[in-house]
């Protein structure tokens, strides 16, 4: 199967999304902070998934994986989003400010009309000033870090090395750069051995608890030189 990662564009977002939410259907996160699940709106998700993937284009290194030999070459297998790594002490471009407020204006009008979709905003807020907390507290690098978002594949064709190469789409950059990579699981099995075979290793748990209910997740880094060619 002759597997090809190009960036994504505009015309790929339905398909990118789909593998989104088809893999992150059952991820320990996504049940934690949509737990009542009565109010989970796909259609919501799709509106801020494809928000967020607007955004990524111009903002993220933005990947997608297509089978060229399929008779469906343009369907998405699988979707990885990682962001660049900002240099200690950079600051923001007049056109990230730009894109950072289209975003939370795209968002707020999403809200406005969907509502929140099931989203417990209280437990989002406490998983992003955890991860926050954490990321400032691991991220130690000045040259900063390549941060993998979201990295998935369809589940029809996991174990195929699609998600290797959407991995290596950017570790390999940063080895030549010399950068180090990052990225976070709230699933232990099996992601921490996929991972650690591709040069990742553990170096943190964080644990989010709202009245008793935890989510966990994982926090990973791959230094440079990767060796799981």
């Amino acid at each position: 199967m002759p597997v090809v990662i190009t960036t994504l564009t505009a015309a790929d977002i339905p398909g990118a999304i789909d593998t989104i939410q088809q893999a992150f259907a059952d991820d320990p996160y996504n049940r934690w902070v949509f737990n009542d699940r009565s109010k989970f709106s796909l259609a919501r998700n799709r509106v801020s998934l494809r928000i967020r993937c607007l955004w990524g284009i111009h903002n993220a290194l933005f990947f997608v994986a297509k089978d060229t030999s399929s008779n469906e070459t343009d369907k998405v297998l699988g979707t990885a989003m990682w962001m660049p790594p900002r240099p200690a002490g950079k600051q923001e471009s007049w056109d990230e400010w730009m894109q950072a407020w289209w975003l939370w204006l795209s968002q707020l009008a999403m809200n406005a009309w969907w509502g929140r979709g099931g989203l417990n905003v209280k437990r989002y807020y406490i998983w992003k000033t955890n991860q926050a907390r954490l990321q400032t507290s691991i991220w130690t690098d000045p040259q900063g870090y390549y941060f993998c978002s979201i990295v998935t594949v369809l589940p029809s064709e996991q174990g195929k090395g699609i998600g290797k190469l959407l991995f290596r789409a950017v570790t390999d950059r940063a080895d030549e750069e010399g950068r180090k990579c990052y990225l976070e699981s709230s699933r232990d099995e099996p992601n921490i051995k996929i991972y650690g075979k591709m040069g990742f290793k553990m170096i943190k748990e964080m644990e989010c608890n709202d009245d008793g209910e935890v989510c966990k997740g994982d926090l990973n880094a791959l230094e440079v030189k990767a060796s799981y060619k």
